[in-house]
């Protein structure tokens, strides 16, 4: 009989469970954001003031959710849509003094997360996994366009 593989499976897992801890560690930091608003933080650290569709594909957010999103993280001060001065048809998310000045407690619970992740991992190991883990997501992203 062949065996079962139980990647997707434990990827799952690994979600939710990420996901709780990571809510409390939001708590304990004192961070007005949840998880998934923290995601698209996390993508405007790395390209501030970019365009909503982009932000759509590094996140890997339906535009209604993304929107609903964008409408809190705005109301609370973190972000801001303006007008694209190329394209007015287009607007950018960037980032607002209030979401620059919490970017080290942010970076701070990153790490505290990755320690938390990969606790008893060689660096060797993290780069051989990441690798994999990047080739799944190539793998999925390649099977959703179909």
């Amino acid at each position: 009989m062949k065996k079962l593989r139980a990647g997707g499976f434990l990827i799952t897992k690994i979600h939710q469970l990420a996901g709780r801890i990571l809510s409390r560690k939001l708590k304990q930091y004192g961070m007005t954001i949840n998880p998934a608003q923290g995601r698209i933080m996390f993508v405007l650290w790395q390209n501030d003031s970019i365009p909503i569709s982009e932000l759509a594909k590094k996140t890997s957010l339906g535009p209604s959710t993304l929107t609903s999103m964008l409408d809190r993280l705005e109301s609370s001060g973190f972000v801001v849509r303006v007008p694209c001065a190329e394209d007015r048809r287009m607007f950018l998310v960037q980032r607002t003094e209030k979401d620059k000045a919490f970017e080290k407690l942010y970076s701070e619970l990153s790490q505290d997360m990755t320690n938390i992740f990969y606790k008893g991992f060689k660096k060797k190991e993290i780069d051989q996994f990441e690798s994999f883990l990047s080739r799944i997501f190539d793998n999925l992203t390649e099977y959703a366009k179909n």
